[in-house]
């Protein structure tokens, strides 16, 4: 893990104490009713280096997800968060795989 993160990833401010994950974080990012429709460039451009945790091991900058986020623009909150667990699927981000799921198969 790299010790050059804007802010502590298991801090308060960062996960906060690492009670947050991956999502979640992203999410507490955005203001539902003041940021939608939200550009997802501009959005990497302002959060892009801030550490996300993925589980208990690993910490990636947030801007590795967005690299395999497909839309550009979210007209809403549920469809970024739709596009962001598509993109941590794609990047083999989660090891959760649901029940029926093939989890040695790699999402496209």
């Amino acid at each position: 893990m790299s010790n050059d993160w804007p802010v502590d990833p298991d801090g308060e401010e960062g996960s906060e104490g690492m009670r947050k994950f991956d999502m979640r974080i992203i999410a507490d990012k955005v203001d539902e009713e003041e940021d939608f429709p939200m550009n997802r460039d501009e959005f990497v451009e302002e959060y892009g280096d801030y550490p996300i945790r993925i589980n208990y091991q690993r910490v990636v900058p947030m801007r590795e997800i967005f690299e395999y986020v497909e839309p550009e623009e979210f007209e809403t909150m549920v469809d970024m968060h739709k596009a962001v667990g598509a993109a941590m699927r794609a990047g083999d981000f989660w090891e959760y795989h649901p029940q029926g799921a093939d989890p040695e198969k790699k999402h496209a």
